[in-house]
């Protein structure tokens, strides 16, 4: 049976928290060199380099980043098994890192992660956003848990990910209250020609209202178009244009950004994915923000 050498790996967490050799070395009251053997044996145990240097610093390789995940969630055990045994206040909460797509609504990942932080707290919550594809590389090297996106992993993607539908909503268009008295009437035939803040061209919705502006003979006056879905609805509460939000957060829009609701697009829905490295969700936390998705969209999902 192989053993992890836990001082080497000690060694190696110190070494990765500060970024050197040199700052490491005075932390752990080691010479450098004997520090540096000590990571070599490690790499020559794991069969795999920790380190490159970057300039003066040395940087995790992705064999590194795996190993430290590990190894904080090593020490963080022993940690507890101390607490544990000297009688200190335990029920440290589990770790989660959750990836959250740029192109995922705020209202919507919040509203879907929110139950994970409520009492008794048993998570701790991390969250990450970025690029789709960035998140998907972080996630396949085991530093994010799950990735929230708008769409499936795309089946050309080059890690080996598997994608599990959370929840669907209808899209309906909000405004300002005196933009919404003005196109609600004749909906959404008045949209024709109404000033419009919408996603971008990169997005799933983005294309499927272009598909159902299509189908209703309308194009509409895009004022601007955003990344950012906040933003988006920031500028849409100053009354620049009518703006689309997935129907089964409604609520907070109104209430967050004081618009209203001029009706829905019809055939028109808004998808949320949990993405993981499992081909069956497995994760506890993840399989509760499938069950708030649900509860939040009114819409199940078999097989899962």
């Amino acid at each position: 049976m192989e053993w992890v050498n836990y001082q080497h790996l000690l060694y190696f967490y110190t070494v990765a928290k500060e970024g050197s050799l040199s700052k490491a070395s005075m932390n752990l009251r080691l010479a450098q060199s004997t520090l540096s053997k000590q990571i070599h044996q490690l790499e020559h145990v794991l069969g795999h380099h920790l380190f490159s240097k970057s300039g003066r610093r040395l940087v995790l390789t992705d064999s590194g980043r795996i190993a430290f995940r590990y190894a904080e969630e090593i020490f963080g055990l022993g940690m507890e098994m101390m607490d544990t045994f000297k009688d200190r206040p335990i029920g440290k909460p589990i770790r989660i890192t959750v990836g959250i797509a740029d192109v995922v609504p705020k209202l919507v990942a919040e509203r879907v992660l929110m139950p994970l932080l409520e009492t008794p707290r048993v998570y701790r919550l991390i969250c990450k956003e970025g690029k789709p594809e960035q998140l998907l590389v972080s996630l396949a090297m085991h530093e994010l848990d799950v990735v929230l996106m708008d769409a499936p992993s795309s089946t050309n993607a080059k890690v080996r990910v598997f994608s599990h539908l959370l929840g669907e909503s209808p899209v309906s268009f909000f405004g300002s209250p005196e933009l919404v008295a003005r196109y609600r009437q004749d909906f959404p035939k008045s949209l024709a020609q109404a000033p419009m803040l919408l996603p971008t061209n990169n997005t799933v919705l983005r294309r499927s209202l272009e598909q159902w502006f299509d189908q209703q003979g309308i194009r509409p006056d895009v004022v601007c178009e955003f990344e950012d879905s906040a933003l988006l609805k920031a500028f849409g509460r100053r009354g620049v244009g009518l703006f689309p939000a997935a129907t089964a957060i409604a609520d907070d829009v109104i209430s967050q950004y004081n618009v209203e609701s001029a009706g829905e697009a019809t055939g028109v829905f808004e998808h949320l994915y949990a993405v993981t490295v499992d081909r069956k969700i497995q994760n506890p936390a993840v399989v509760a923000m499938r069950e708030t998705a649900q509860k939040m969209t009114g819409r199940t999902r078999a097989g899962e």
